[in-house]
C-alpha cells in the first residue's frame, strides 16, 4: 500500500469562515468548493476539506458532530517567533502564547472562526537537569 496524499475532514459550522482562515493566514489554496464543502490544499501540508455541520453526505450519527477536542498542528524548520507575529499583527488572537516544553518543542497556538485550535511546532534542544 503506498498514500498518494493526506487529508484531515474537519465538520464546522461556517465552511466559508474556516476556508478563508486557511487561504488568507495559513497560505492554502482552494481546489472545490460549495456552500456546504470546501476542499483545500498546500503542497507542503495535510489537505484540509472543511464541511458544514448537517451536511447529508455523512452518516446520519456523524451530521452533528463538531471538529472539536482536535489540534491541527504544523511543524515549521524555523522562524516560530515571526509567525506568531505576523499572525498577531493580522488581527489573529494567539489563544496558547509561545512556549518550551522540557522536552524541546517550542509552540504557539491560534484558533480558527469556527474553533479549530491550529498549533505551530519548532523543535529546540531540550531543557536538561
Amino acid at each position: 500500500m503506498q498514500f498518494t496524499a493526506s487529508t484531515v475532514s474537519l465538520t464546522v459550522d461556517d465552511v466559508a469562515a474556516s476556508q478563508k482562515f486557511f487561504t488568507t493566514h495559513l497560505g492554502y489554496s482552494v481546489q472545490q468548493t460549495t456552500d456546504e464543502f470546501a476542499s483545500l490544499s498546500r503542497p507542503d501540508a495535510v489537505d484540509v476539506v472543511l464541511l458544514a455541520r448537517g451536511i447529508q453526505v455523512l452518516p446520519p450519527e456523524q451530521r452533528d458532530r463538531h471538529a472539536d477536542g482536535l489540534i491541527l498542528a504544523y511543524t515549521l524548520d524555523r522562524g516560530l517567533e515571526e509567525q506568531e507575529r505576523r499572525l498577531r499583527d493580522a488581527g489573529i488572537e494567539i489563544t496558547m502564547p509561545l512556549l518550551q516544553e522540557p522536552w524541546g518543542e517550542r509552540l504557539f497556538q491560534v484558533t480558527d472562526p469556527n474553533g479549530v485550535i491550529i498549533q505551530f511546532i519548532e523543535w529546540a534542544t531540550p531543557e536538561h537537569d
